[in-house]
């Protein structure tokens, strides 16, 4: 039939939209792409998806100018990309004014910087914060086999009786086996364009998501804010030359391989406006990201950040080069510090963390895991050689960060070194540690000294950060682990005379006079060098470990003990909705968390996709069972699922008649909620010169009260706990689209509306 002519569609929707900009969008939009409905429009999809073009563009746009009678740009669908976005805007007239962020710090500012969550993919399966602190107190080693799935030509890289170029000397490596596994519809990405990304795009995705939501916030609430992204990465070798490419990748190669859209494409994702920077310093590029991202919280460019970096190997190109130089290590492991050290061993990795300043996460509520004192980056300038180190650029970054953390050299006990095992680079860097750390130390405190790399291998790109994972966590579990592969530290170091200590063993990490620091060093191949210092929260912060991803501080507090408590899930599919069951299975099995702080966290914490979930449990072993069956699809398991209808909620309140109330309906909710209790109580003193009995006697079941098989007693209390249901509702944010009673719940109705006042 097609879609109702213009004027005609104007009319209609004018009048069927009302007051409402999303419907208006929506009904627009539907009849113009010839959709069934305002219903079938996603409102978060952008327009392109959604089948809209350049021209149609522009109609839409006039259509939207004469019935809202604004002046609409051209440019409309653009500036504003989705239904959402575009009725934010008809909303509010001069939304750009109102936009988050204003008012913030006008200068530069010493304030530290809170990390308030961590996301991670290591080697091992360290594919999270409490799995990589398993991996790091187990002391395991994680270099493993080279991966049977990304196309390398193995019998000829490895291939012992060659050892000519191209050849790699090591037959191991840290690598991520996972990494080709990737859900691009989570993202709103094609299969197509998904092929066409490169590994590292898709792990940093991944892992924006997660320490948004580590740290207590649904990652779509975020779109719009003056969020920054900072990510570290170097460019990898993955797909065909451009000018190769087939159809597949036509269009998505240059995006999906082009390092500067590693953090685009976080922002755009996300919705994020702050400043959105890729880094190129090789393997120190994380580091300088976080320390990039400290400086931009410092300066107000941004009201919290997104920063780490990521590195997955599309080639095995580096193997063989390094391998020619006579730098790779035989066994594919860094032995760093160690008398046997023999070349540096390749790892990948990705890290994340979700920053703010310290005062802003303690004003949110947000979960301080540790504070950034200070941070500073410098270059090797004119050194021995392009790739050489430099001990004077090393001590010069040390005491750089020290002044802008303000502190002395003293004030820090552990250090997370650099630590390749590379012959030249580790006795110059543990002197340039001795002749700054060293020399504030004692024989009684020395400074620890320790390498991730030892454990998951030289991770590049993403190595800053993953030292500065592994501290956070040392830091909370007050524990320094062991630095694998040491044989006997190297002799190149005057060890006793430079009072650091190597951590051959893990060892508790005591109390000190001061907060527990760490420092983390990260230097680059080209010369720049990033080093960061490190402090454990003050204690009323919370030293004790709280369970990962806990909702912000402030909500309210159970009433007294519950019966059960519903735990919600929610994925774009059934099948994501099962394996999300199944994580959160194996979460609770290790972690035995309170279950009241589950479910407010895994509401008010996580996006809410149209396939959902609740198991109702009251206690682990119930939660665990329901969460078996929802996994497993068991016939338990349909009595939990639903499927929510697309588009935004349009929520009705019904009232209902007389006949519905009972003894002490009012109680539980007035003791447990303040909002219902404020509004209860106004009901009742806005009864009382009209009724000869205490209406809260009535409500709260006090003896003495008159029964409610009186009417002139049901129907006052009736209206008066349904007008505070409704103040409840609001509380929570749900409000009515519409509200409609039946007999006495038309009065409710009428009230909740406007319509009438409580007095009236």
């Amino acid at each position: 039939s097609g879609p109702a002519p213009a004027g005609q569609a104007d009319s209609e929707h004018a009048r069927s939209a009302g007051a409402d900009p999303l419907r208006l969008v929506r009904s627009h939009a539907a009849a113009l792409l010839g959709y069934d409905g305002p219903d079938d429009v996603d409102p978060v999809l952008p327009f392109k998806d959604l089948g809209m073009n350049s021209l149609t563009a522009v109609e839409f746009t006039d259509r939207l100018a004469r019935v809202t009678g604004a002046d609409l740009p051209s440019s409309l669908v653009f500036d504003y990309p989705t239904p959402s976005a575009l009725a934010d805007r008809i909303a509010a007239e001069d939304a750009e004014a109102a936009r988050p962020g204003t008012g913030r710090p006008a200068g530069p500012s010493a304030e530290p910087i809170a990390i308030v969550s961590m996301a991670c993919r290591f080697p091992g399966g360290a594919d999270s914060p409490e799995r990589l602190w398993e991996l790091l107190s187990e002391g395991r080693d994680a270099v493993g086999g080279f991966p049977q799935d990304r196309g390398w030509d193995l019998a000829a890289l490895l291939d012992p009786a060659s050892g000519g170029p191209g050849t790699s000397l090591a037959r191991e490596g840290g690598f991520l086996h996972e990494a080709t596994a990737f859900d691009p519809e989570f993202f709103g990405i094609s299969h197509r364009e998904a092929a066409s990304m490169e590994p590292q795009q898709r792990l940093l995705l991944e892992t924006a998501w997660e320490a948004a939501e580590r740290a207590g916030i649904a990652p779509d609430s975020l779109r719009g804010s003056e969020t920054g992204v900072f990510v570290g990465a170097m460019p990898q070798k993955y797909g065909p030359a451009e000018e190769e490419a087939g159809e597949d990748a036509a269009g998505y190669l240059l995006t999906g391989t082009t390092t500067s859209v590693a953090s685009g494409r976080i922002a755009y994702t996300l919705g994020l406006e702050g400043p959105a920077l890729s880094v190129d310093t090789a393997c120190s590029a994380s580091l300088v990201a976080i320390h990039l991202a400290v400086r931009a919280l410092r300066n107000g460019e941004c009201g919290q950040a997104l920063a780490g970096g990521a590195t997955v190997m599309s080639s095995p190109g580096i193997f063989a080069e390094i391998s020619r130089q006579g730098g790779m290590s035989p066994s594919g492991r860094c032995r760093a510090f160690s008398a046997d050290t023999d070349g540096t061993g390749w790892g990948e990795g990705a890290g994340m963390l979700f920053l703010e300043r310290l005062s802003d996460a303690r004003r949110r509520g947000h979960r301080v895991l540790a504070v950034l004192r200070g941070s500073a980056v410098n270059q090797d300038g004119a050194s021995n050689g392009l790739t050489a180190p430099s001990g004077p650029a090393q001590k010069r970054v040390i005491r750089q960060a020290l002044a802008d953390a303000r502190l002395e050299a003293s004030g820090v006990q552990a250090v997370e070194a650099h630590g390749t095992g590379t012959r030249l680079g580790d006795p110059v860097e543990a002197n340039a540690l001795a002749a700054t750390y060293g020399a504030a130390a004692s024989d009684e405190h020395p400074v620890w000294l320790g390498s991730l790399k030892s454990n998951v291998g030289h991770t590049q790109a993403a190595a800053g950060v993953g030292g500065v994972i592994k501290m956070v966590l040392a830091l909370r579990h007050r524990m320094l682990p062991q630095t694998l592969h040491v044989s006997e530290p190297t002799p190149h170091v005057d060890w006793e005379a430079s009072r650091l200590r190597l951590l051959t063993e893990s060892r508790s990490w005591p109390e000190t006079e001061g907060p527990r620091r760490a420092a983390v060093s990260s230097f680059g191949i080209s010369g720049t060098n990033a080093h960061a210092i490190l402090e454990e929260p003050p204690e009323e912060q919370g030293a004790a470990d709280a369970p990962s991803g806990a909702a912000e501080a402030g909500r309210p507090e159970p009433a007294g003990p519950l019966e059960a408590v519903p735990i919600v899930l929610s994925a774009k599919s059934e099948a994501a909705l099962r394996a999300q069951a199944g994580r959160l299975r194996e979460f609770v099995t290790r972690r035995q968390p309170d279950l009241a702080d589950l479910g407010a966290s895994l509401v008010s914490a996580r996006t809410a996709f149209a396939c959902r979930a609740a198991v109702p449990a009251g206690d682990t072993r119930e939660l665990v069972e329901g969460l078996s069956a929802l996994e497993q699809g068991r016939d338990a398991a349909e009595r939990m699922q639903a499927t929510a209808p697309t588009g935004a909620s349009r929520v009705a309140f019904v009232f209902p008649g007389q006949g519905s109330q009972w003894p002490g309906m009012a109680a539980g909710l007035w003791e447990a909620y303040p909002a219902f209790a404020a509004e209860l109580e106004a009901c009742a003193e806005a009864l009382g010169p009209f009724v000869d009995w205490d209406p809260m006697d009535v409500l709260l079941d006090r003896p003495g009260a008159p029964p409610m098989s009186r009417v002139d007693v049901a129907q006052p209390v009736l209206f008066a706990t349904m007008a505070s249901l409704a103040a409840l509702w609001r509380d929570h944010g749900v409000e009515p689209a519409a509200v409609i009673g039946h007999s006495q719940g038309e009065v409710a109705a009428a009230y909740v509306a406007g319509g009438l006042s409580l007095e009236d």
